[in-house]
């Protein structure tokens, strides 16, 4: 298993060019925060923003909007029940990330199942937290979009059917090649891995530890993802992915040297800073 080291950040994150526009860093569409779980759409949006998209918005609640917009207003957003507006939104997009904060009801699931059918081979489709549930019970696998999971342990054995015990590194790359080509997976954990279906290889953090367990870890990861996945589009979808999850932990890691706990709106906070050192190549975190 390969570790993933600071080289890879240095090759993805790279200088903006003087000419481009919001445009040029990805128009994302993040879907969640369903009730009782608002806090995690939010959480999304905000490493999102923070981590260089250049638009983002967030199907969620209703009640949610005010929330969201009072702490993030870059975000837009809208409510996840407006079935109209969120097709025409997701036609749009060229990320989709759906989970963060998704209950796991009727409705959320008939939504997964439709946004599975619409989501195009030119996109690329995040499903994390309730959706990998929901995707595991309704054995969904019609998919045309280019497919990134992100379970902890627990939702990869019921995505996968392996049982925590039985995650291998053979057994879960095995797993993984079950799924369309192409598909990446981040199997969140001590020493999270990222395997692609389809490749024989597979790529293990060093970084990270206990300070981030705390609740609203996932989805602000998953937001960071969203945002590499819809920038730096001259390095493989693959190497922005584990580029996103790395940096993610290298952060924690470094705030973790003066808090017992870090908190997910904290990492966020400093991405940006992370980001620009990176890309003057101005820090080493070995």
């Amino acid at each position: 298993m390969k570790q993933i080291g600071q080289e890879l950040l240095q090759k993805v994150i790279t200088s903006r060019p003087l000419n481009s526009h919001k445009g040029d860093y990805g128009r994302l569409l993040l879907i969640g925060g369903t009730y009782p779980y608002g806090g995690a759409i939010i959480m999304a949006a905000l490493a999102a923003v923070r981590s260089g998209a250049g638009l983002v918005t967030a199907a969620t609640d209703r009640e949610n909007i005010a929330a969201l917009h009072s702490r993030l207003p870059e975000a837009m957003a809208f409510d996840l029940r407006e079935t109209d507006r969120l097709f025409e939104q997701m036609a749009r997009a060229d990320v989709v990330l759906i989970g963060p904060g998704l209950a796991e009801g009727d409705f959320e699931k008939a939504l997964l199942s439709k946004l599975l059918q619409e989501a195009g081979e030119d996109q690329v489709l995040i499903v994390d937290g309730g959706a990998i549930s929901l995707f595991s019970q309704a054995a969904l696998s019609f998919l045309k979009a280019q497919a990134i999971f992100t379970p902890h342990q627990k939702e990869w054995e019921r995505l996968s059917g392996l049982p925590v015990a039985e995650q291998t590194e053979a057994a879960n790359r095995a797993a993984v090649n079950a799924f369309p080509l192409g598909t990446i997976l981040v199997q969140k954990k001590h020493g999270t891995a990222i395997y692609q279906s389809g490749s024989s290889e597979s790529w293990q953090l060093t970084a990270g530890g206990p300070y981030q367990a705390t609740g609203g870890m996932g989805d602000t990861l998953a937001g960071m993802i969203a945002a590499f996945a819809g920038q730096f589009k001259e390095q493989s979808l693959l190497d922005r992915v584990a580029a996103a999850t790395l940096l993610h932990s290298v952060i924690a890691d470094a705030l973790s040297r003066e808090a017992y706990v870090v908190l997910p709106t904290d990492i966020s906070r400093e991405i940006p800073r992370w980001m620009k050192l990176l890309c003057e190549e101005k820090t080493d975190f070995s």
